[in-house]
Formats: structure tokens, C-alpha cells, sequence
């Protein structure tokens, strides 16, 4: 057993990317650059730990689910084992303590998705109180149209033209082509279910506001370290050509 299986079985979360909806996705952490912390020569061993970090890191979650503590503890083992300084048998730390890892993590991590549904759902709440004019589908998702289009409707069956800007419930920007500056267009059939039956409500030359529970999104995986487990997700969209 490796430290990267035991992980890996005991993880809730799993690396996904966003389906069609962009190249690349622009988050508020992605955004902000500060100096870096070595000269040229050095940090190309610096990107080897940030790599390190979000192949294991960005996937489980590890800031959500452990206390400070603990991952002073998990960066102790992981450079005491790396360093060959560890006094401890690896084989024998992780088939002894492994399947208690197993358990934590799983139980933290059904944890966190729940509450993250509860402040979604509470969203959803609060936003239809604040808007009138909003309307809760039967699945649960809310539409708000800002501007009325006056041309065709999509189906799963059509090629959108869109310009969209996605964020959590908390403002945190996770993707956007109002950013980027430039429209996309996407088999509609080819993306989340809220942006199916979301963009069906639509006409060419609208504006709406949709707001996806998560499992009309990305359900309890999430999206790698954009889009937590259990995210309900906002985005306003322009719908420019139904092809």
C-alpha cells in the first residue's frame, strides 16, 4: 500500500475538468500573484512541491478537512519520508494507522459536503426572497431572467453562442468569458444539466441568472480545486445564437 493509494480510497472528492464550458478556468485564487519566494535558479524545485501539493492537496481537500495542526503533521511525514529521516517504518505506519486515515478522512469529507449543500439550499432561499421575479424549477434550480431575449430557444440538440460568468455562492470566481473577453460556443448537450434545462428557458438575445444545486452540477466530486463538493453555483449568462 502507498501513501497515494490510501489516499486516493479514502477521498471523496476526484479531479474533474469543467465539460465545454472553457479551456481554462479562472479562479480568485488562480488570479492573485505575489513575488516569489526564491531566485530563478531555485524555484523550479519550489514548482516541484506546488505540484506535489496539488496533485495530492487539490484533490482531497486537505485545507477544508484538517485542522492546523494536523497538517503540521502530515507536511512532517511527508518530509521526513521524502528526506529518508523518518525513524519509522513506512509499510508498517501505514497498514497500522491507514485504515484510520481512511475512516477520518470519509467521515470529514460526508461532513463537509452536507454543509456545503445546507449553505447552498440556504442560498437558493435567500435569493428568491430577494427577487420576486425568480422562479425554483421542479429539479430545484432557479431562474431569473434579466433580459428577455426575443429568438430562438436551445435543446439539448443545439450549438449555444454564450458569454457566462460563474461563481460560488460565496462571489468566488471559478470560470468566466466576460473575463476572458471573448463568447463561447458549446454543444449544449455536452454540459451540466442545469445549464440544459436553464438555457431551454432562454431566447436568443436574453440574459438570465441561474442558480444550480449541485446535483444539477457536479454533484459530491465537485470540479478538482475549483468547485467544491456539493457547490451550488451561480452564473449569469447571455445567450447570443442558437445554431
Amino acid at each position: 500500500m502507498t501513501l497515494l493509494a490510501t489516499l486516493s480510497s479514502a477521498a471523496a472528492f476526484t479531479s474533474r475538468t469543467l465539460p465545454k464550458l472553457a479551456a481554462k478556468s479562472i479562479t480568485a485564487r488562480a488570479m492573485g500573484s505575489g513575488p516569489f519566494p526564491y531566485d530563478d535558479e531555485k524555484m523550479p524545485f519550489y514548482a516541484l512541491g506546488v505540484n506535489l501539493a496539488k496533485q495530492v492537496g487539490g484533490q482531497t481537500g486537505f485545507k477544508s478537512l484538517l485542522e492546523d495542526d494536523e497538517l503540521e503533521m502530515v507536511l512532517k511525514g511527508f518530509g521526513e519520508e521524502i528526506q529518508g529521516s523518518s525513524t519509522s517504518d513506512a509499510e508498517t505506519v501505514l497498514m497500522t494507522f491507514g485504515p484510520t486515515l481512511n475512516k477520518i478522512l470519509q467521515e470529514r469529507s460526508s461532513g463537509l459536503v452536507d454543509r456545503i449543500k445546507e449553505e447552498g439550499e440556504e442560498f437558493i432561499n435567500g435569493f428568491l426572497d430577494c427577487n420576486d421575479d425568480a422562479v425554483k424549477t421542479e429539479s430545484g434550480m432557479v431562474y431569473y431572467s434579466m433580459k428577455e431575449g426575443d429568438g430562438a430557444s436551445p435543446d439539448v440538440s443545439n450549438t449555444v453562442e454564450v458569454h457566462y460568468h460563474g461563481t460560488l455562492i460565496d462571489g468566488t470566481v471559478f470560470d468566466s468569458s466576460v473575463e476572458r473577453g471573448q463568447t463561447i460556443s458549446f454543444p449544449l448537450g455536452g454540459v451540466i444539466k442545469g445549464w440544459q434545462e436553464g438555457l431551454a428557458m432562454m431566447k436568443e438575445g436574453g440574459k438570465a441568472t441561474l442558480i444550480i444545486p449541485s446535483d444539477l452540477a457536479y454533484g459530491d466530486a465537485g470540479s478538482g480545486d475549483t468547485i467544491p463538493p456539493g457547490a451550488t453555483l451561480k452564473f449569469e449568462v447571455e445567450l447570443f445564437k442558437v445554431n
